[in-house]
């Protein structure tokens, strides 16, 4: 019997997947938290952050839920700080606050006082799959500029050289099966022709509507799933 074919893309998102839940969740967010308030007045004129603050205007104009703090100004900084620390309480997928905060940890990793983790079998993984001839893509709702600084600054040093693409939420939101479509668009390839690892079955839902071969990912710290999902699991890169 022929073996199945190897997907010629491994798609990945990255909490819960590639790197531990307790980084992102205990580190990387609080660290944004902590250094918010300060990060936006030292750069209230830096024009990337000029763009952020626009966007996160018009956001908060489009919002429609009760008690969301308001911004009448277009870049004022004690507004816009009090509408981002809400949108993190609210665990919202912003666009405008992903790209703040990875602006925040980009200076956090340059000053050393932030280091990421990553899985053990990442790297050797990495490089396993560069060495068969297939691309490594990420797809995580944290910027682009969050994804590659993560990779680029692990305890195992800089893997970005394994990573042929990165995709955000300018791909759509994770659950919607139309943002997979996009990402295979960009990829050049066949929905088919990519295997989606993440810990969300939601995620996962979305991409195998999509066309994608999925997998479960089963790391250490992640939320026990449901007896009802259907996905296969991994446990470990290794099995790939």
């Amino acid at each position: 019997m022929t073996p199945p074919r190897k997907p010629s893309v491994i798609l990945l998102d990255i909490e819960g997947t590639t790197t531990p839940i307790s980084f992102v969740s205990e580190i990387l967010f609080s660290y944004a938290r902590m250094h918010l308030k300060q990060f936006l007045y030292e750069h209230a004129d830096d024009e990337g952050i000029r763009r952020d603050l626009d966007q996160l205007l018009e956001e908060n104009q489009a919002e429609t839920s009760n008690g969301v703090p308001k911004i009448s100004e277009a870049h004022s900084c004690t507004q816009a700080y009090d509408y981002l620390v809400w949108l993190m309480d609210e665990d919202r997928k912003s666009s405008a606050l992903k790209s703040i905060q990875g602006r925040i940890w980009e200076t956090g990793y340059a000053s050393g006082q932030l280091k990421s983790t990553v899985f053990d079998d990442v790297p050797a993984a990495f490089g396993r799959w560069h060495d068969e001839g297939r691309r490594v893509a990420i797809y995580s709702s944290g910027s682009v500029l969050a994804q590659k600084l993560l990779f680029q600054h692990s305890q195992a040093g800089d893997l970005t050289r394994w990573i042929e693409a990165y995709f955000d939420t300018a791909s759509g939101p994770k659950t919607d099966a139309a943002s997979y479509s996009r990402i295979a668009q960009a990829l050049g390839i066949e929905p088919k022709e990519i295997l989606f690892l993440s810990d969300s079955p939601a995620e996962l839902d979305a991409g195998a509507s999509a066309g994608l071969d999925v997998r479960l990912a089963v790391r250490p710290g992640n939320r026990a799933t449901h007896s009802s999902v259907q996905h296969l699991p991994v446990f470990s890169f290794d099995e790939l």
